[in-house]
């Protein structure tokens, strides 16, 4: 299995926004990226992604980042909003897919 995040985060959608998310998770900062890092933690650590963040921050995230994309981006916030949650969605199943593509390729 690859263990490099970006290596296995390679060519994925979102791979740069969730990159630096992490990065914004690990050095504490509030970020967009940050916090959709922190919406889709409970799925990254299932793909072996190792994301600090506590139960209680990942479950207030999805209000965090409509906060700050409510500062940013007035009242097309809805919209951003959305379309961060399916680059997200869309980037957790691309994962999925290649972690189980690897593990089927890898032997023993």
């Amino acid at each position: 299995m690859i263990h490099d995040i970006t290596t296995l985060f390679e060519n994925l959608p979102g791979a740069d926004l969730m990159i630096a998310g992490l990065d914004d998770v690990a050095a504490g900062r509030e970020t967009v990226a940050g916090e959709l890092v922190k919406i889709g933690s409970p799925r990254l650590r299932e793909s072996g992604v190792n994301v600090d963040v506590s139960p209680e921050a990942a479950l207030d995230a999805d209000r965090q980042l409509y906060r700050l994309l409510s500062a940013s981006h007035g009242l097309a916030a809805h919209s951003q909003y959305n379309a961060l949650v399916r680059q997200l969605v869309s980037f957790e199943r691309a994962l999925a897919q290649r972690i189980a593509r690897e593990s089927r390729l890898s032997p023993g």
